[in-house]
This record gives C-alpha cells, sequence and structure tokens, in this order.
C-alpha cells in the first residue's frame, strides 16, 4: 500500500481513541476541549435549514474536510454544524493526482471526488454520526430530538452514474441505514454502553447538494436537480460555477481590479452554464420544489477553472481550479447579480473564500449557512473555526442582533430581512472589489513552509525558528509570555541570543514573515515581545558561568559576534579578553546604528550583562602583528571577529569627490550625535 492512500480505521478504534483523549489529555484528535463549541439556546446565530436547527450558521464544504470520519467529528468539535459530506459519483477508483492541493494565499487544486470507494464513504459518514451522538450525550449538549447538525449529501457528475446500482445503493443506506446502524451499536456498546438509550435517527440525510462537474451541460444540469427533487424528495442544492458571472466581469474583477495574474481560459467560459440559461434553471426547479414540497436553493460557488501556471502543481494537470480568497468578490458579486434577478427571494448558501474576518459580511448579506474549506488548509485546520463564532457572536451582541435576520437589518436597513439582505449584498458586492482588502499585495507573504525535509514520523519544525538568524526557540519564548512566565521567556531567548534588548529593536524579524499566524489574521510580533521581555528582566535572570576550565581565549573586536563569542565561552567556564579598537564596545550597533532605532540604555544593558560574566574588555588597543603574537603566545584560543570596517564603494565616477560621503562614516557621525554636512 503507498502512503499517499487513506486507511480507514473502525469505528472500535475511534471511540476508545476518542474517549481515551478526552480522559488523559482533554482533547480530541488532537483538538483540545477549550476550543471546543459548546451550543446554547441563547446563542444569536442558531437557524434554521430544511426545518432542522443549525446550531451555528458555519459548516465545513464537501472536500478534503468531510471524507473522513475522524475529519467530519473534528470540524464538529470545533464549531461546524452544516456538514457537506465529500463528493460521491459513479467512480470511486481514481488515481489522483498528488500533491493535489497548493495553498498559501488564493488556493488551487486538481483533485475532484471522493478517494473512498462508495462503500467507504457511506461506512465513514455512518461512523461520523453515531460518534456526533455519542460526543453530544457525554457533553450533555442540546435538547430534545434534534441534533443541532445537519449531514448535507454531495454527489456528481452525471445523471447516467447517479443512476447506476451502486450509486443507487449509498443513496438508499443514507435514507435509510437500520440494519447497518444496529450492526454498529451491537459492536460499540460495549465501549460505550448508553449509546443504546441513544435515540439515533435511520436517516443519515434527506438533503443534497449537486456538484457538477466544469462544461456539464444546462439540460444536464436540470435532469439531475428534478431527479432528486421530483424522484428522491430530497431538498437539493445546486453548486454553481463562478463563470455564470462571465468572462469580461470575472477578468476584470480577478486580474484587472485585484491584481491576480491568475488565467481563466476561454474555454472555461465557454462549456460551462450561461447566466441566463441559469436564471431559468433555477426559476424551473423553484417550481419544481414547490410542487413537491421540498426546499430548493443554490450553492456559490464552485471552484474558478484556470491554468496550471505556476501553482506549483503537478505540469501533467493542465487545469487547477481556483478557491480561497481571490474567489471571494467573484463568489459575492455573483449571489448579488442572481438575488437583484429574484428580488432577494433566492435561498443561497455560501462558500468562496470565506474566513474568521469576512464571515460576519456575508451571513448579513443572507448568505447561509456557510461552509468552508480552502481556510481551514491553513495552519490550525478545523480549530480555525472557534475564531469564527468568537468574531460572529461579539459583532452580533455589538449590534444588538438577536437572530441572523436582526444581523442583516442592522446592515441593510428598512424592517424586511430579506430586502434589508439584498441590500446589504449589492453594497457588500461593491465593496469587495473597491476597498483593496482582497487585493493580492494584501497578502505580501510567499510561503511559511520551510527547506527542512519531512519525515514520516516527524512533522513539528516552526517555521519562523529556520528562518531566525540566531536559531531563537521562538514559539517555547512566546509560549512563556503568554502565560506571564517572563523569567522563563528571557532565559529561553538568552540560550541562543545574548543581546536581546538590540534585538528586539533593530532586528529585521524575518522570522515574522515566516509566521503561520498569518493565515489567521496576521503575523505575531515576535521582535517587539522579545523587546518587551528584555525590558522586564534584570541582572538576576541571567545565568550563573560554570567553574574556570583554567583556558584563557583572547577575541579580537567588540562588536555583536565577538561579544556573543565572549557570553557563551564565558558560560561555558572560560577565561575571556575582548580587544577593541574604539573607545567602546558593540561594534556597528554602537557605531552606526541611529539612536532613533537603537537606544544607547538598550544597547549598554546587553553589554552589560555580558561584561559582568567576567569578560575583560581591553578598549582603545588597535591589534597589530606584534600584538596578535603576544595574544598568541598568551592564549589557548584565539577568536578573529574584526566586522566589515571598509565602506563598500559604488564603483561611479565621483564618489570619492569633496562633500560625498560613505555610508559608514555618515552614520557613525549621526550615532555620535554630530551632524555632518549634506
Amino acid at each position: 500500500m503507498r502512503q499517499d492512500e487513506f486507511v480507514c480505521a473502525d469505528i472500535e478504534t475511534l471511540l476508545t481513541w476518542v474517549l481515551t483523549d478526552l480522559k488523559e489529555k482533554h482533547e480530541v484528535f488532537g483538538f483540545p476541549e477549550e476550543i471546543f463549541f459548546t451550543p446554547k439556546a441563547s446563542d444569536p446565530f442558531r437557524m434554521r435549514r430544511f426545518g432542522r436547527l443549525l446550531e451555528t450558521p458555519i459548516g465545513v464544504a464537501a472536500g478534503p474536510h468531510t471524507q473522513m470520519t475522524q475529519n467530519i467529528v473534528s470540524a464538529y468539535l470545533c464549531g461546524a454544524r452544516y456538514i457537506e459530506l465529500k463528493t460521491i459519483q459513479v467512480l470511486d477508483e481514481l488515481e489522483v493526482t498528488k500533491p493535489c492541493i497548493d495553498m498559501t494565499d488564493e488556493g488551487y487544486n486538481c483533485e475532484w471526488s471522493q478517494e473512498l470507494r462508495l462503500d467507504e464513504s457511506f461506512d465513514q459518514y455512518l461512523n461520523a454520526f453515531i460518534l456526533l451522538y455519542i460526543l453530544r450525550d457525554m457533553f450533555q449538549w442540546g435538547e430534545g430530538a434534534d441534533p443541532g447538525f445537519i449531514f448535507n449529501m454531495s454527489a456528481g457528475y452525471n445523471l447516467e452514474g447517479i443512476r447506476s446500482p451502486k450509486v443507487q445503493r449509498f443513496f438508499d443506506r443514507m435514507a435509510d441505514c437500520s440494519t447497518e446502524l444496529e450492526e454498529k451499536i451491537a459492536r460499540v456498546e460495549a465501549i460505550y454502553p448508553r449509546v443504546r438509550e441513544l435515540e439515533i435517527p435511520t436517516c443519515l440525510s434527506d438533503n443534497l447538494t449537486v456538484s457538477t462537474m466544469h462544461g456539464c451541460p444546462p439540460d444536464e444540469v436540470e435532469k439531475i436537480g428534478r431527479y432528486f427533487i421530483e424522484e428522491r424528495g430530497l431538498h437539493t442544492t445546486i453548486k454553481f460555477n463562478p463563470t455564470l458571472l462571465g468572462a469580461d466581469r470575472v477578468r476584470e474583477i480577478l486580474n484587472d481590479r485585484l491584481g491576480y495574474e491568475t488565467r481563466v481560459p476561454d474555454e472555461a467560459f465557454a462549456h460551462d452554464l450561461k447566466y441566463d440559461d441559469a436564471v431559468d434553471l433555477i426559476a424551473s426547479l423553484r417550481k419544481s420544489a414547490e410542487a413537491r414540497g421540498v426546499q430548493f436553493s443554490l450553492k456559490l460557488t464552485n471552484t474558478l477553472e484556470t491554468e496550471n501556471v505556476e501553482q506549483n502543481l503537478p505540469d501533467k494537470e493542465p487545469t487547477v481550479y481556483m478557491s480561497g480568497r481571490a474567489l471571494h468578490p467573484i463568489s459575492i458579486n455573483l449571489a448579488a447579480r442572481l438575488q437583484e434577478a429574484f428580488d432577494g427571494a433566492l435561498d443561497i448558501s455560501f462558500a468562496g473564500g470565506v474566513n474568521a474576518f469576512n464571515l460576519v459580511d456575508t451571513l448579513a448579506c443572507g448568505l447561509r449557512p456557510v461552509t468552508v474549506s480552502s481556510d481551514l488548509l491553513k495552519p490550525g485546520g478545523y480549530g480555525r473555526l472557534s475564531q469564527y463564532l468568537e468574531i460572529l457572536g461579539r459583532e452580533m451582541v455589538e449590534r444588538n442582533a438577536a437572530t441572523l435576520e436582526d444581523l442583516s437589518l442592522s446592515r441593510g436597513g428598512g424592517e424586511d430581512p430579506r430586502q434589508a439582505a439584498l441590500e446589504a449584498l449589492k453594497a457588500y458586492a461593491k465593496d469587495v472589489v473597491e476597498s483593496g482588502r482582497y487585493a493580492k499585495e494584501r497578502f505580501p507573504y510567499r510561503n511559511v513552509k520551510t527547506s527542512r525535509a519531512l519525515p514520516l514520523f516527524d512533522c513539528a519544525a516552526a517555521p519562523c525558528v529556520e528562518a531566525c538568524a540566531a536559531d531563537q526557540d521562538i514559539p517555547r519564548y512566546l509560549d512563556f509570555t503568554a502565560r506571564g512566565e517572563d523569567g522563563k521567556a528571557f532565559r529561553t531567548i538568552l540560550a541562543t541570543n545574548p543581546f536581546p534588548s538590540v534585538q528586539g529593536m533593530v532586528c529585521n524579524h524575518l522570522c515574522q514573515f515566516q509566521c503561520t499566524r498569518m493565515n489567521y489574521d496576521s503575523p505575531v510580533l515576535i521582535r517587539e515581545i522579545k523587546r518587551f521581555i528584555a525590558e522586564r528582566r534584570g541582572a538576576e535572570d541571567y545565568p550563573t558561568p560554570l567553574p574556570s576550565n583554567g583556558r584563557r581565549v583572547g577575541i579580537i573586536g567588540a562588536g555583536p559576534a565577538g561579544l556573543s563569542c565572549a557570553y557563551f565561552l564565558a558560560l561555558a567556564g572560560f577565561e575571556v579578553e575582548v580587544y577593541e579598537s574604539k573607545a567602546f564596545p558593540g561594534g556597528m550597533a554602537a557605531d552606526a546604528i541611529p539612536p532613533f532605532r537603537l537606544d544607547q540604555e538598550s544597547l549598554e544593558r546587553d553589554i552589560r550583562a555580558i561584561l559582568n560574566m567576567g569578560v575583560r574588555l581591553h578598549a582603545n588597543t588597535s591589534i597589530g602583528a606584534e600584538d596578535f603574537e603576544e595574544i598568541r603566545a598568551s592564549h589557548d584560543y584565539i577568536v578573529i571577529a574584526v566586522g566589515a570596517k571598509v565602506s563598500l564603494k559604488l564603483g561611479v565616477p565621483g564618489e570619492d569627490a569633496e562633500g560625498v560621503l560613505d555610508q559608514l562614516t555618515f552614520l557613525s557621525a549621526v550615532r555620535r550625535g554630530e551632524r555632518p554636512a549634506l
């Protein structure tokens, strides 16, 4: 078996894993209890969908997050309540190109449909369904028979495949799993005896989203929709492609206004459903659903078909599919156009570049529930959902919104929630294009990935540490700082950096450009935290040197390199003497960095601590050939740390002319308080 193939764990293994981790670690699948969402009847963001309660208006989109049981359980615990199950189809033995996803700012993927067989998919969904009921019982979440979550099936990609016997068998068992449910309960009751007392429904889902391939003909889309509405009697949602907005408008938004270089080929618009056809299709299926007594909805949007150019995906895939932040303005504008055509009467669920910071805007536009995929592929995964709900809850309180309809009214005005949502949507559609918040340059970070190899059983390595020239244990001292343990944070910094005050002010903080927090909101201000800690600690926090080992080291140069060397050698028990040609130590830090960037007190604090280790400084001491031989004879080791003392030449005519200053002379004069004539 290949390492990239899925292996499904049985329900006994998963339940035992969950119960053991909860008892011993207070976590499930690595997610701590602290970030679990605890539903309350007073939550203002509750909503109803298909006649049932959704405890939150957010969920996970059909994709990599809803394929395995543990995916679904993790998403649920972190707050997802609308679970779009991974799309199934008749072709369930696909060879998926790997890697299949490239996710930084905007995202790209070349995978489609499930990587499990149909029987395996059903088994995973049933396992998850049972485990969610057990978890609700354990945590005593919810009241009555309504579980507060919905499993939404997703299927594609043509009617012939959907009518095939093995796909029909999947739908039949999702509608009635009596036999399979009883067999599962018999297997887990020894592990969780109360499972017999739980009223677990035999219908896993009575609703479905139709996922049609890019290029699926309009009549085929309508036939599929009619089948699920009229023959299956399912609440049916049709997922539409962003190409409905039209080539000119899509390219205007994506390329001209927002500055993305993503190429959308002409054929993407040629073979996809056209806007006028979509409007007719929607009107027709709404009538069919009303006649059948089920709900018809739209899902916006699918991914955007693009050319595979510099997407870090295999070259053998000429076409890839864009998602994430860049898709948000396109999807919102498509939603606005469709809602205007139907006077705000459409029921639209939404996915397309949603994150914690635009969720409130999206919900206020009447687009709900909102499902997420791309954002959860970034560091933190499902744990990011807790931030969504925290911000949403806070915003609703601030706006005195007791319901999501009130949230729409607070944004769109008036007294009719539907019209208020439409007005909010029209305003937001303009804002996402014109505000600049979705422009490409708003995400200046290339990638938080490191160059470190990724062994099979070792994936923990912080990108910030790899980027740090001093190899600082950044996560550790940030953790100590967060806990209020400043002394431990300071000692962690000193372990690899004896200049915490200096570095806290002038470091070019490459770590910050690799901080994974950028994928939530913005990078942690690592340098400023270091300065905060350095300013709060004193001599008592420095380590004590080891006893003398009887060896002497002479260091030529008292700049940051020479003094750092002196610090670590003194700690190790060496007798250290430092020779400096200038009247003061500190090198370029003391004689080139302007005081508005590095104040004298911070510099002296670090140097004083190093000298207090027993380091002897010989200032105003230039070392010539004879001096060098004397040091050589009287010391066991010599370190030459003279630095780069000669200014860099530009190699242009006139640079030696009167009045032209080299950079080091100029900076030195400024540092010493002089005012060079310019």
